[in-house]
């Protein structure tokens, strides 16, 4: 659909005067690299006025979620009878080429576009100006700027929200609204700077800044002959991954890390949960040269706390089973035998404990700390022994290994940018089984459920998750439900 201009705005801004296509696009989900468009506006600026408005609804080839019909009015019945992308693909190649792309969450809809043309085999690319960074950059005071906080803000009409042109045609008047309160001199060294950032080395490929989409996942640095060097995570993996070029954010370290680095992989997550759990993964199973923080131990420790006849006694043993159970006290995990030693003299020191009558000193009498002063004599029978093992659960109550709190196996959903319940984490006693699209895949992880290890950092990871996680996100999957 092709309509003339409807709205009259002025840009001053130089940056802003020559070929400008402001776009919006409605998708089946969050990530360009499996989900697909189903709309696509644009708005065209010659001169810093608006000369021309087309918008399209496109055919994905797959069905549209029903949280996204929800969300934008397109039902799958009207993409039915709309063109795919390869039959539009002319328009909008030629509304494009040579403008500046101009979008609210750029990255988003540049990064869709990028792939629907990849995916024909073509290339795009263009010069990309995010509104949403160009009203952090100009205007700090406010927290947020999203479209709905700007259009209220500043007074602006949308005709249809959530609806591919509706969108787009906000954008103009948006930037004449930015240029209005900040001024020409501003919006120009804003948008300027926006254009000029994310400039990356020579010996990385000249696409790769483009290619990085602004959400959460897990990125791999790869130098010469494919060797990994790093895997971190990220929120925003394309600005984390620039980052680590930035001259002035880097560290000595870690300029000779990205001075090696000859490739970027990256897989999106949908969300900061399974970007944790994959990084966890990937650094154990693949032990990239530059982590050591999640490194594999080679066998992880625990503290028991043992009942005796004279009470109890705290054994550092193999954390064998995948967490406590009911009424068995385990604390840590650690990484060595070592490690847990230390923390339990430290935990006595601070609480004024009896090593000997822990069961980590031996000899007769009493104890050496109680001949320091340290300890409160429990070793002599001056403390009962009973007020003795309460504070030393006490004192290691931080440290405790919860328990875990269902009766099988669970499923957290974690939805993607766009609302959409795109994965489930499947989670059984801790350990993280693996991630699924389908019934199919959750079944497939279920049966192999055995074989899944404890991972100290995928229990940390979980049971933060669980602590903040919306009983809607939790499916039990114990009786096989989804």
């Amino acid at each position: 659909m092709t309509r003339p201009a409807a709205r009259v705005v002025s840009l001053g801004a130089p940056a802003l005067r020559g070929p400008v296509a402001c776009i919006d696009l409605e998708t089946t989900g969050g990530m360009a690299v499996h989900h697909r468009i189903i709309e696509v506006g644009i708005v065209l600026l010659e001169d810093g006025e608006i000369v021309e408005e087309w918008s399209s609804l496109v055919n994905p080839g797959v069905r549209i979620p029903s949280s996204i019909e929800d969300f934008t009015g397109i039902s799958n019945e009207m993409a039915a009878d709309a063109p795919a992308f390869a039959d539009v693909r002319a328009e909008v190649r030629r509304r494009l080429d040579g403008r500046l792309f101009v979008a609210h969450n750029a990255r988003f809809d540049y990064g869709f576009v990028r792939n629907e043309f990849r995916r024909l085999g073509e290339k795009f690319s263009a010069p990309v100006l995010c509104t949403v960074r160009l009203s952090r950059a100009l205007f700090r005071e406010h927290a947020r700027h999203n479209l709905d906080t700007l259009i209220e803000r500043y007074g602006l009409a949308c005709e249809a929200r959530h609806r591919a042109l509706g969108d787009a045609a906000v954008l103009p008047p948006l930037l004449a609204a930015f240029e209005a309160e900040a001024g020409v001199e501003r919006l120009q060294e804003a948008a300027t700077a926006a254009l000029n950032e994310s400039r990356l080395p020579p010996h990385l490929p000249p696409d790769l800044a483009e290619d990085l989409p602004e959400g959460p996942g897990v990125y791999l640095f790869r130098g010469e002959g494919g060797a990994l060097l790093y895997v971190g995570k990220s929120r925003n993996l394309r600005s984390r991954v620039i980052e680590h070029f930035a001259a002035e954010h880097r560290s000595s370290k870690e300029a000779k890390l990205t001075r090696q680095v000859r490739a970027v992989e990256w897989v999106e997550t949908g969300g900061e949960l399974g970007s944790l759990l994959l990084e966890s993964r990937l650094v154990k199973e693949l032990a990239p040269a530059a982590n050591r923080r999640l490194r594999k131990p080679a066998s992880l420790q625990c503290v028991h706390l043992v009942e005796r006849a004279g009470g109890v006694e705290a054994c550092v043993e193999p954390l064998e089973a995948p967490a406590a159970g009911e009424g068995v006290e385990l604390y840590g995990p650690f990484r060595t035998e070592r490690d847990a030693r230390r923390a339990l003299e430290g935990k006595a020191r601070e609480a004024g404990l009896c090593l000997k009558v822990m069961g980590l000193e031996r000899g007769d009498g009493s104890c050496f700390a109680y001949q320091l002063g340290r300890c409160k004599g429990a070793c002599v029978g001056k403390e009962p022994r009973a007020l003795h093992d309460a504070r030393l659960r006490l004192a290691l109550a931080s440290l405790r290994l919860k328990a875990w709190p269902f009766p099988g196996p669970v499923g957290i959903r974690e939805r993607g940018p766009m609302g959409e319940g795109s994965v489930l984490h499947v989670l059984d006693q801790w350990r993280h089984l693996g991630t699924a699209a389908t019934d199919t895949e959750v079944a497939a992880l279920l049966e192999r459920c055995a074989e899944a290890a404890f991972d100290p950092d995928a229990y940390r990871i979980i049971a933060r998750c669980l602590e903040r996680l919306h009983p809607r996100d939790l499916v039990m999957l114990g009786q096989g439900r989804r």
